[in-house]
């Protein structure tokens, strides 16, 4: 998986911690920068069967006024309280959510994510209930490449480890691992647990290179092919600069005064082809609002223009002046200045997208069919 980017704001809703702003910034260093690595939880304890239950830590920050000794609940009670609700109710605490293979997924981690979802601001139109069941989907997807990871004996090194600790300080600022330690800690955070989450990340994203990206390749035929397919799409996004001397009928437009007006503009294309200055002619002939800077239309997009205006333009080479155009406005002479195309150094770059594009639409097929591999050995019991 690759690094994403994270924004941050504040989450509303959630009694059972307090947050602040820089909650908000520690959300970078706990979720850290991947897509499907963003919401994992801390590994919990393997249980012994697929009923254990591993216990997490209370909260660093308890709300207050809740009750001092909740009077414990029915299993069957709880299951039925609406989830939401239960997102919301302090009293529990440690209920196991989801069992995965031997790991479990508690209520605790799962109001974990929807906490830092929300200080990340992307969950403002999404209903509280619904967002839960995607995020325990999310979680119950980072526990399964975690346990693949461990099949895979994959490790973690320290110094791989002090690379990402570096970069996360970077972001927030600190100084020194003091004052990054500390910052952890005024939200009730250990250095140990956010050590755990990164190793956690990076192992993801090893398990994932190994299974899904080294498993990927484009060749140049593939290449090819794309271009050849869809050479009119991406010429769509080229781009080109050029100029326009507009001189319109005198008087009356009658036949004789459009004759009139092509036979000056013949005559100005004249002037231009034996060496005299587009703009500067520009600006003392046309009758275009664009006179003034020497008829300069800027860099264009295709598709910007009329198509039979575009052609003309798109026909002539750099520095080439056209033939007269005619329009409503009157002829038009047209210069262009220069032109993307996909030829050169242009075509180079274009095929260096292309195989972009093909990598991530073989990259996502390659990594949904693995993530639907592992699951389907797995067990996975949904308890909400």
């Amino acid at each position: 998986m690759q690094a994403g980017q994270k924004t941050t704001t504040e989450a509303d809703g959630v009694r059972w911690v307090l947050v602040s702003g820089l909650l908000a910034v520690l959300a970078l260093v706990i979720l850290g920068l991947t897509g499907c690595a963003s919401l994992l939880p801390g590994r919990q304890a393997s249980a012994r069967s697929a009923g254990s239950v591993a216990k997490t830590a209370e909260p660093s920050q308890p709300a207050a006024a809740s009750p001092a000794t909740p009077e414990p609940r029915p299993e069957a009670e709880s299951a039925a309280t609406p989830l939401a609700q239960l997102m919301l109710d302090d009293s529990v605490m440690d209920r196991v959510v989801a069992v995965v293979n031997n790991d479990v997924i508690t209520l605790n981690e799962l109001r974990e994510s929807v906490l830092y979802v929300k200080v990340e601001g992307r969950a403002q139109d999404i209903d509280e209930s619904e967002l839960a069941r995607q995020l325990l989907g999310r979680l119950i997807e980072g526990r399964l490449q975690l346990q693949e990871a461990d099949r895979e004996r994959m490790v973690v090194d320290d110094s791989e480890l002090a690379d990402e600790l570096a970069e996360r300080m970077k972001k927030l600022n600190a100084k020194s691992d003091q004052e990054f330690e500390s910052m952890i800690k005024r939200q009730g955070l250990t250095l140990e647990a956010v050590k755990q989450k990164l190793r956690e990340q990076i192992l993801i994203s090893k398990v994932v290179r190994r299974k899904v990206a080294f498993r990927v390749s484009v060749t140049e035929q593939e290449v090819d092919r794309y271009l050849a397919e869809n050479r009119e799409k991406l010429e769509t996004g080229l781009t080109y600069h050029a100029r326009h001397i507009v001189i319109p009928p005198e008087g009356e437009p009658t036949d004789a005064t459009w004759t009139a007006a092509r036979e000056r503009a013949e005559q100005v294309r004249a002037q231009l082809q034996s060496g005299a200055d587009f703009a500067k002619t520009a600006r003392q002939l046309s009758k275009d609002g664009s006179a003034s800077d020497g008829g300069d239309l800027g860099t264009l997009s295709r598709g910007e223009l009329t198509q039979v205006i575009e052609t003309e333009i798109l026909k002539l080479s750099p520095g080439q002046v056209s033939a007269p155009v005619k329009t409503e406005q009157g002829y038009h002479l047209f210069k262009l200045e220069s032109k993307q195309t996909l030829d050169g150094e242009g075509l180079g770059r274009v095929r260096q997208q292309i195989r972009d594009i093909l990598f991530r639409e073989k990259y996502q097929a390659r990594f949904d069919t693995w993530l639907n591999e592992i699951k389907q050995r797995a067990i996975i019991e949904v308890r909400i």
